[in-house]
């Protein structure tokens, strides 16, 4: 460009040594919660605190006569609803708790997708076993009646509130492990309204 047409779209009309078209640009805050990496469940490193902690208060040296023989855990806050465990999610009172921080129990929207499968073949013995008394008596065939049912995979249990999102898988044991899922999922549902 010559001087008598400076470049109309840079700002101080192309001086040089100055920035074009708005770069470079300042970095994006943090978000205010830290995601998961991936949606497995594992979060990412966290943030620099502002501020340092503040040091534990240390509770009173007892006796060890007066010592209780075991110490009872802290009772969680109840808000008028139960505790729940799906995976790494937990409702406790009126929380949900994740690795992705807390969210409101009230108004969350909970979803369960089956990525599950499970399988029937005849297992290898059983062939074996066919082969080996169809030699002496037909009625070695009615090993190839033996099925065995293997389930692979695992379900997947997202959560949503106060703007965070969350999602966990759970391992499939078994055929019904998706109605049990389910079932803990609806119960959720139902200390969400």
């Amino acid at each position: 460009m010559s001087e008598q047409q400076p470049n109309p779209y840079a700002s101080n009309n192309g001086a040089p040594g100055s920035p074009s078209y708005g770069y470079p640009q300042p970095y994006p805050a943090a978000p205010g919660y830290q995601p998961t990496v991936g949606g497995a469940g594992i979060p990412a490193p966290a943030q620099p605190p502002a501020m340092p902690p503040a040091p534990p208060a240390q509770p009173p040296v007892m006796p060890p006569a007066a010592q209780p023989a075991y110490a009872p855990a802290p009772a969680p806050p109840m808000g008028g609803a139960g505790s729940l465990t799906l995976g790494d999610i937990t409702i406790a009172g009126d929380q949900i708790i994740t690795p992705s921080g807390t969210m409101p129990l009230k108004g969350a929207m909970w979803n369960a997708t089956d990525f599950s499968r499970t399988e029937t073949k005849i297992p290898s013995h059983a062939i074996v076993l066919a082969i080996v008394f169809f030699i002496f008596c037909l009625l070695g065939l009615l090993f190839l009646l033996m099925k065995e049912k293997t389930t692979t995979g695992y379900i997947q249990v997202t959560v949503t509130s106060g703007g965070r999102h969350h999602s966990t898988m759970i391992p499939a044991a078994d055929a019904s492990t998706f109605q049990w899922v389910m079932g803990q999922v609806n119960y959720a549902r139902s200390m969400s309204i």
